[in-house]
């Protein structure tokens, strides 16, 4: 190998290390038996799990958390599906600052995003309410999913919708019995994203809780001010296994869907 390829794994390496180095430490925590935390971890036990499951303030905030991220899963997945479809369908020059408006959220910091969300929210009377919440955990889901489904999309040819048209079906029918089955993976795919995105989702969260309902990241947040023990470590465990399946899933989808538009008669 040369010295660039050296360099260049090197350095790749260096930054799986730097991004796995945490997970190392913080995982095995969750399993440790003090009721504190410690590393290396003294002891092995289940107990913090059994803990997390048998307190009805996490499991309230676990079901908050879920609905949520279920309710934000839908509505970026269609309004995400129909913008993406506008932008590469009908937008035209206005294409590129539809576009640029829909990934902002990527660019804006959260602190920011959130301090912006708060003010409005509380001059609307949408803080600490699920709409609220579906709203602006939406806002910086969105992206994900456009970029998902704009990536079938662009792979899919428009003549097979002008033919289904030129056939006798309308519009929208051309786009549910063509369009829709060939890109629905990606759609599902994004949709996926966007419910870890929302289930993980701290920042965003912190400003719009209320009293009452409060979401799991939220509630972790507490837990840290007032009694930091071994439950947050297997709260993270948990997170770090729905998000590896759900990655997996979301991968699994859009490999389905690049077979079948290879599949496809003019893919």
């Amino acid at each position: 190998m040369n010295p660039r390829a050296i360099l260049l794994n090197a350095y790749v390496y260096a930054v799986l290390i730097f991004i796995l180095a945490p997970i190392v430490v913080i995982l095995p925590m969750a399993f440790s038996e003090p009721d504190y935390l410690t590393f290396p971890p003294e002891g092995f036990t289940f107990g913090w799990f059994g803990e997390f499951f048998g307190n009805s303030r996490w499991m309230k905030a676990t079901g908050f958390s879920l609905k949520i991220a279920l309710l934000t899963a839908v509505t970026t997945s269609v309004v995400g599906t129909m913008a993406t479809y506008a932008l590469m369908r009908g937008a035209g020059r206005l294409g590129t600052l539809f576009q640029g408006m829909l990934i902002a959220p990527i660019v804006v910091p959260h602190i920011a995003l959130a301090v912006a969300l708060y003010l409005f929210f509380k001059q609307t009377g949408l803080s600490s309410t699920v709409f609220g919440y579906v709203l602006a955990h939406s806002v910086i889901a969105m992206p994900f999913v456009v970029f998902t489904v704009a990536a079938a999309l662009s792979s899919v040819d428009p003549t097979l919708e002008d033919a289904a048209m030129s056939c006798g079906a309308s519009r929208f029918d051309a786009f549910r019995l063509v369009t829709l089955p060939l890109v629905l993976p990606n759609v599902l795919s994004g949709g996926l994203f966007a419910f870890i995105l929302s289930f993980d989702e701290p920042v965003i969260s912190f400003f719009l809780a209320g009293i009452r309902d409060k979401t799991l990241p939220r509630m972790m947040f507490d837990d840290i001010e007032q009694n930091l023990t071994p439950i947050i470590p297997a709260i993270a465990v948990l997170l770090t296994g729905i998000s590896v399946f759900v990655l997996l899933a979301a991968a699994l989808l859009r490999h389905a869907a690049a077979s079948r538009t290879a599949s496809s008669p003019d893919g």
